[in-house]
């Protein structure tokens, strides 16, 4: 009896040890995953500061066109990928180049399409920031000028005019200007002349050609890029490679662009997407691809890069270089490239 009280106390005592010991041990290890995930936690918001702070010094935009059709060849897809790739990516605007309303544009303000093409189709958070737009051949089926007046009913949709501009800044530099230049492409080709549906008539052209070159040719000393906007391509892969109206493009607008250093031009018309750098110093890049999709190949000219399915792209300024990234709908990049500043 007294032996089994002995053993009981002894036990007892181990047992406090071996708890005493593992209470110790507990302690140390949550002190130590307490500090761990306090240095993890303080690491991660370092790299957030420093994610935050590259971001202050570049201009991020979404350039994508041809998608007005009431959601459907992939409209709805395409926009969830840019609202997935957007809410990380955080652009400051998002171009459109124009065919925004198909088959027949917009007849007013009040139009069904605004609703079933634009409102309801992209929606998500990070969408809602400013649209700068343009139009397209067939946004001239309808009236163009409610385009223009839907600036005065939707924030984020902006056309002030068929053709403008406007001055941005990487990050928060006065120093450093990008030069946006959005222009009116279609009353230019004659094709459109010879079909009454399009309502181009009136349209004075050479006032445009005027204010484009003053524009390019007065923009501001802290100005390092000039970007051009635009319906039509200059050069294509796609399916428009010989046609009258790419060859009319490249010979009204080369020598303007070559001349004042547009450094790009973005299009849409072509349903695919396309980089093309031919000789001479501007790049061309096409993104047309946010609905309805139609076969590209590499420009035998210069071309870097062709797909025909569905998506945008995703422009990276700073003041040295470039990025540009090809997003599919899905949201995954399919292409890159840098741009040096010359």
């Amino acid at each position: 009896m007294i032996y089994s009280i002995r053993y009981l106390f002894s036990y007892q005592k181990i047992s406090l040890q071996i708890i005493t010991y593992y209470s110790v041990l507990l302690l140390f290890s949550g002190s130590l995953l307490f500090t761990t995930f306090a240095y993890s936690q303080k690491e991660t918001k370092s790299e957030s500061a420093k994610v935050n702070e590259a971001q202050k010094k570049a201009l991020r935009f979404i350039v994508f066109g041809d998608w007005g059709r009431n959601g459907e060849d992939n409209q709805r897809e395409t926009s969830l990928g840019m609202g997935l790739v957007a809410k990380t990516f955080k652009p400051e605007f998002i171009a459109s180049m124009g065919d925004n309303f198909y088959p027949n544009g917009v007849r007013s303000t009040g139009d069904h399409n605004w609703l079933a093409s634009f409102e309801e189709i992209y929606t998500a958070h990070s969408l809602q920031t400013d649209w700068y737009v343009v139009l397209g051949n067939h946004d001239y089926k309808g009236n163009p000028q409610a385009e223009i007046d839907y600036s005065d009913i939707d924030r984020r949709w902006n056309m002030p005019a068929r053709y403008y501009s406007k001055i941005m800044f990487i990050g928060n530099d006065s120093t450093q200007g990008v030069l946006l230049v959005f222009i009116d492409s279609t009353p230019f080709l004659s094709e459109y002349y010879a079909t009454p549906e399009h309502h181009v008539r009136g349209q004075d052209t050479a006032a445009q050609r005027i204010w484009l070159e003053k524009t390019l040719s007065e923009a501001p000393s802290y100005v390092k890029w000039k970007f051009v906007f635009g319906h039509h391509p200059l050069w294509t892969g796609g399916g428009r490679m010989k046609a009258p109206e790419t060859m009319e493009m490249k010979n009204l607008f080369r020598p303007i662009f070559e001349k004042y250093h547009v450094n790009v031009y973005f299009c849409g018309h072509e349903h695919s997407l396309q980089y093309i750098k031919p000789e001479g110093f501007t790049h061309y890049f096409i993104s047309g691809a946010g609905s309805e999709t139609t076969p590209a190949i590499v420009h035998p000219e210069g071309g870097q890069f062709a797909k025909s399915v569905n998506g945008f792209m995703d422009i990276t300024v700073k003041d040295d270089q470039m990025e540009v990234n090809v997003i599919n709908y899905l949201g995954e990049n399919i292409y890159s490239t840098i741009i040096p500043h010359p």
